[in-house]
């Protein structure tokens, strides 16, 4: 992966409003094994190569002359914990945010691709953003999780690429939105034991 990945998939992000204005960033292990990241204050809608800084797994710039995001510590963290990740998402999706801000997990199985995919999504404490405490929280929770919600604050996602990063943070998109649109209709019909369970087997 590589600077080109990240600013296309940028633009999706913002065109599907999942990072209005400077909010959010984006990372991804470079080939040299090192992380490109977002600058701090950059836009996904018209990121540019000067907007992307490469990262050592120290925080230190090792590529770049912009400031690299604040939220870097998390998505070093990140890496540290999950190996097996290799592209960072965080967003701050309205839809999704919501549920943050109510304190609430993304935990009630309304489609059996959530279901699937995903199972539950945790929520961290709230800490400052940028903080130490912020970026160990939120990684420890991905140690058997791909996505994770950030108490009043947003959602972090991840995956083997990019575009699995996008699909997954799409994919809780289009839950959230339903769910509350869901709500407005007064009702929700969440899928039974068994029916998740079938579910579940289909995994294996």
């Amino acid at each position: 992966m590589n600077k080109e990945d990240i600013i296309y998939f940028a633009k999706r992000i913002y065109n599907q409003g999942l990072s209005p204005a400077t909010s959010g960033n984006i990372s991804c292990i470079s080939d040299d094994n090192n992380i490109l990241i977002t600058a701090s204050g950059s836009a996904a809608c018209d990121l540019t190569f000067d907007d992307i800084v490469q990262i050592n797994f120290n925080g230190e710039v090792i590529e770049g002359c912009k400031k690299p995001s604040s939220e870097k510590n998390m998505h070093i963290k990140i890496y540290e914990k999950r190996p097996d990740i290799k592209a960072i998402i965080h967003s701050h999706s309205p839809e999704i945010t919501a549920f943050a801000v109510s304190g609430l997990e993304i935990n009630e199985v309304i489609m059996p691709e959530f279901a699937f995919y995903f199972g539950s999504i945790p929520i961290s404490n709230y800490y400052l953003p940028s903080t130490v405490e912020l970026a160990e929280d939120v990684a420890n929770l991905f140690k058997n999780k791909n996505a994770v919600l950030m108490k009043n604050h947003g959602i972090v996602v991840g995956g083997c690429n990019l575009k699995e990063a996008f699909y997954s943070l799409e994919s809780i998109q289009a839950y959230c939105k339903t769910y509350l649109n869901a709500k407005l209709l007064g009702k929700i019909k969440t899928l039974n034991k068994k029916q998740i369970k079938e579910i579940d087997n289909l995994k294996h």
